[in-house]
């Protein structure tokens, strides 16, 4: 059996590792852009836009909500899905201050 070894890694690694997870795939990505165009939406809204089914949608949701980049709520039959800004804004100059570091001069 295969151990998780990422939690010898400090916890900013570890959140960017999540974050790039979650932002893995191209329909991820054009979900958080539709939902940051329509400030709001819900799930039929989102795969009337996507050449995706409504299950393989979902999916992305589900991953997208579970990484914390959108919060979401269920209403009845629907399910309205927006962008948890809170976590965009904290994560954000985690992100810039990475690329940053990696950035930095090199010796080569």
């Amino acid at each position: 059996m295969a151990v998780n070894k990422a939690n010898i890694f400090p916890a900013e690694t570890q959140e960017l590792a999540a974050l790039a997870k979650a932002l893995a795939h191209p329909a991820r990505i054009a979900i958080l852009r539709t939902l940051a165009e329509k400030k709001s939406c819900i799930c039929g809204e989102i795969v009337e836009v996507l050449p995706l089914s409504q299950a393989t949608v979902s999916q992305h949701l589900k991953a997208l909500k579970a990484a914390g980049l959108i919060s979401g709520e269920v209403e009845g039959v629907r399910s309205c899905y927006c962008l948890d800004t809170e976590y965009l804004e904290r994560m954000t100059p985690l992100l810039s201050n990475f690329f940053k570091e990696i950035l930095s001069p090199q010796c080569c």
